[in-house]
């Protein structure tokens, strides 16, 4: 925490209360970070002004990022056209930008959806799907189409009530048939839109399509399904799945990525999923992580029969993962 002593805070700190306890252009100090841990506010979800000349933060990135894709969203309620040429030219740089950031666990971190959970939404389907397209070496042309596809994957939502989409308990089945029609929706919005090319719209119509044909609007199945929508399929569930949702917390990074594996949320593409999630886990090694058990450790090295049970190090005892079924890495410190 002392390394933040100095900065300059650009919005006002706010409490679960809705209190501010810390008001926008405050330089932090002594008897401000005491505040911000008795208040219980996370530091990494704090923007600062970059005063040392430096480049704004992964955090300042997508704040910023979210906040364009917003107002070019809403436009779309009132003038009923995707601004898609200003989206290209001012949301996908910075959702590509994002997606360079070389601690991915401090990008996840500052792409997690939290309160404006639906353009948040967006951002982070970007910009992960963004990663597992350089992580599958997609050259820049295709990378471009596919981070643009991702950003709008669920434009159609903007034509589904918004107390449908925030409602904290379960739907009904109506209720949930009615939300499914986004896809359609979304189809439909960039079909009618100058320069979404197939990609693009076929993303908006089939990211909840799944492998085996059990997904949704079509059933479709394996090849049927556009390449980039099993991208976008990927990453929407990971972002869904690690962000704090009205009707649910965050998950614990074992539970998604055990279930990512497992098929729980479908069938996804298992060559995109082992992509992913062993890009994701061979970052770990070095990272200070939280056990199921609540003790603190450090992953020094990974198992090559399976990567995501590592030998971990507490204090002088080493914890092989792959002999203990029942302890697992709840979280990855991103400090």
């Amino acid at each position: 925490m002392e390394r933040y002593l100095g900065r300059k805070v650009k919005n006002d700190l706010i409490n679960s209360y809705g209190v501010t306890v810390i008001p926008a252009n405050s330089i932090l100090n002594e008897e401000h970070l005491e505040l911000i841990r008795k208040q219980k506010i996370d530091i990494l979800d704090i923007i600062f002004i970059n005063e040392d000349g430096q480049g704004p933060s992964c955090r300042e990135l997508v704040y910023n990022a979210v906040s364009l894709s917003k107002e070019l969203f809403e436009s779309v309620r009132i003038s009923r056209k995707v601004p898609l040429a200003d989206i290209r030219k001012d949301v996908v740089p910075a959702v590509q930008e994002i997606a360079r950031n070389p601690d991915i666990f401090a990008m996840f971190h500052a792409i997690q959806g939290k309160d404006d959970y639906t353009y948040q939404h967006n951002i982070g389907v970007g910009v992960l799907s963004t990663l597992i397209g350089r992580w599958m070496n997609m050259g820049e042309a295709e990378l471009s189409v596919l981070s643009l596809a991702a950003t709008l994957h669920d434009i159609g939502k903007l034509k589904i009530p918004s107390e449908l989409l925030n409602k904290p308990g379960k739907l009904t089945t109506q209720e949930y048939e009615l939300v499914k029609k986004h896809t359609i929706l979304g189809y439909e919005m960039l079909k009618e839109t100058t320069g979404a090319n197939a990609h693009i719209t076929l993303t908006a119509l089939q990211h909840h399509e799944r492998n085996d044909g059990r997904g949704y609007p079509l059933g479709l199945k394996d090849e049927q399904i556009d390449a980039y929508s099993k991208i976008v399929a990927v990453a929407d569930i990971f972002h869904a799945m690690s962000s704090k949702r009205p009707y649910h917390d965050p998950v614990p990074f074992h539970i998604i990525v055990d279930q990512m594996r497992r098929g729980s949320f479908g069938a996804l593409d298992p060559q995109i999923v082992s992509v992913f999630l062993e890009n994701i886990v061979k970052r770990t090694v070095g990272r200070e992580v939280t056990l199921t058990d609540g003790r603190v450790g450090e992953i020094v090295y990974l198992n090559p029969h399976n990567i995501e049970t590592p030998l971990i190090k507490i204090d002088e005892e080493y914890i092989d993962l792959s002999k203990l079924n029942s302890l697992k890495i709840k979280d990855i410190s991103i400090e």
